[in-house]
C-alpha cells in the first residue's frame, strides 16, 4: 500500500514539472534561411549559397527539440555559373538523393556543440559542430558552420578539364524561425 502511494505521489510530482515545460513547447518554423557552402581549387575558391530550406523544431524551454533541417540541393547556387552548379550536383548525387538533411533530438539555447545526423549524396554520419541559438523577439536566430569532406560522405570532388575542388568544405548555416 505504501509503495501505491509513493508511486501515485511520484507521478503527481512528475505531472506537475513536467506539464508546465510541455503547455509552454511552441513548434517553429524557419522565416528565412541561408546556406553558404565555400570551398577551393587549384584555380580559386569557389561559393555555393541557398535560402530554400524547411527547418522546424518545438521550443521547450531552454532548447529547441526535434529538430529537422531539409535543404533540396538543386536550390544551391554557384557564384561561377551553371557548369559549376552541373558538377556539384552530379557529386552530390541530386538524382539519388535530392535533399541535405540534418536531424537532432535538441539544440540549445545559447553557444553550444550539437550533435545530430548530417545526410549528404544519401549518406549519413553523426556529426557534431558548435553552434549559437539566439531569442530575439518571437524568433529564434540560429548559426552553425561545420566543415567537411566530401569523401567522407562518399562523394566524388567536382571538376572541370582535370581540376577538381579540394575535398574539404566549410557550410553556414543561417535559420530564422519563429
Amino acid at each position: 500500500m505504501k509503495t501505491t502511494k509513493n508511486l501515485i505521489s511520484l507521478g503527481l510530482v512528475l505531472t506537475g514539472l513536467l506539464l508546465p515545460q510541455l503547455s509552454n513547447a511552441q513548434k517553429i518554423t524557419q522565416k528565412n534561411t541561408t546556406i553558404i557552402i565555400s570551398g577551393t581549387s587549384p584555380m580559386h575558391d569557389w561559393e555555393m549559397k541557398g535560402s530554400t530550406s524547411t527547418f522546424t523544431g518545438i521550443v521547450a524551454g531552454n532548447a529547441i527539440t526535434n529538430v529537422s533541417l531539409t535543404v533540396p540541393v538543386k536550390t544551391l547556387n554557384a557564384e561561377k555559373g551553371k557548369t559549376m552548379e552541373k558538377k556539384a550536383y552530379e557529386a552530390l548525387k541530386s538524382d539519388k538523393a535530392p535533399n541535405v538533411t540534418f536531424t537532432t533530438s535538441s539544440i540549445n539555447i545559447g553557444k553550444s556543440n550539437v550533435t545530430g545526423k548530417l545526410t549528404i549524396a544519401g549518406t549519413a554520419k553523426n556529426v557534431s559542430f558548435p553552434v549559437s541559438v539566439v531569442k530575439k523577439g518571437n524568433a529564434y536566430i540560429i548559426d552553425g558552420t561545420e566543415t567537411v569532406k566530401l569523401s567522407e560522405f562518399g562523394m566524388d570532388r567536382p571538376g572541370f578539364m582535370g581540376i577538381k575542388t579540394g575535398d574539404v568544405v566549410t557550410v553556414k548555416v543561417n535559420v530564422v524561425a519563429e
